[in-house]
């Protein structure tokens, strides 16, 4: 437990699919005059270098975010056009550092980090959300509803071992009863073995009106287990099926 780092991973086809969700829903969301809450279960350091050991050992940013051509104008353009201003040519957000560039300053950012070497590094990357070294469902459970109530929740967690897969629909159902109007957005691998299978049946079944996007894709290197990538969300904010469509179709030619 607590092994994992994203560092090999940052930039990789699997977060352009996520990031470019997320930023297409927080685009949505701010277009309204309205405060927001934005809540991360499992967010990481916030900030990863492409050209650190880590990044280069795997190469999978090579063949993401350094080869991927996002549209003009994307979200997930902007905010990574505006990190790289402040933080270098070679500087990838993590998701906490996508909603800090894409929401407003009236709007709240509650980041949930355990590692604690990531959690130190994700409280020096962000400028004005609210980092804890806490459990990330625990937090989600204490702080839903939220103030504001509108809003957005994103669960990304390591799935280290396979019980996280079994215990995610039973978190986001009682998460749903406790934030009803929440958009409660879960991102999963897709594995050679496809375990996430039992997990987004579950979930289907409890929210049947949820979007599901999924997207697949070439090994990162040989032997690497993941192939793909999935996003379930509930409540999905308006014109997200045409996001995730024009998102998974650009991923989709790029690995082709």
């Amino acid at each position: 437990m607590l092994s994992y780092q994203h560092a090999y991973h940052a930039g990789n086809l699997a977060d352009l699919h996520k990031h470019g969700l997320l930023a297409a829903m927080l685009d949505y969301l701010t277009r309204k005059d309205k405060p927001l809450s934005y809540i991360e279960t499992h967010a990481g350091r916030g900030l990863y270098d492409l050209d650190s050991a880590e990044a280069r050992k795997t190469g999978e940013a090579a063949a993401g975010v350094d080869r991927l051509a996002l549209p003009e104008g994307h979200a997930l353009a902007r905010a990574l056009a505006a990190v790289r201003a402040r933080h270098g040519a070679r500087a990838y957000p993590g998701s906490p550092l996508i909603a800090e560039e894409l929401l407003r300053a009236g709007d709240s950012l509650h980041l949930a980090e355990l590692h604690p070497g990531e959690q130190a590094a994700l409280t020096r990357a962000v400028r004005r959300a609210r980092v804890y070294r806490q459990d990330g469902f625990e937090l989600a459970q204490s702080l839903t509803p939220p103030t504001p109530r509108r809003g957005l929740l994103l669960c990304d967690p390591s799935y280290e071992v396979k019980a996280d897969y079994a215990a995610v629909p039973r978190h986001f159902t009682r998460l749903a009863k406790a934030w009803n109007v929440g958009i409660l957005a879960l991102w999963y691998p897709i594995l050679r073995d496809a375990r996430h299978v039992e997990m987004t049946g579950a979930l289907r079944r409890a929210f049947p009106e949820a979007l599901l996007s999924e997207v697949g894709f070439p090994p990162a290197r040989p032997g690497h287990a993941m192939v793909g990538s999935g996003m379930f969300v509930v409540n999905p904010p308006y014109g997200l099926a045409e996001a995730a469509a024009e998102i998974t179709g650009l991923i989709e030619v790029q690995a082709g």
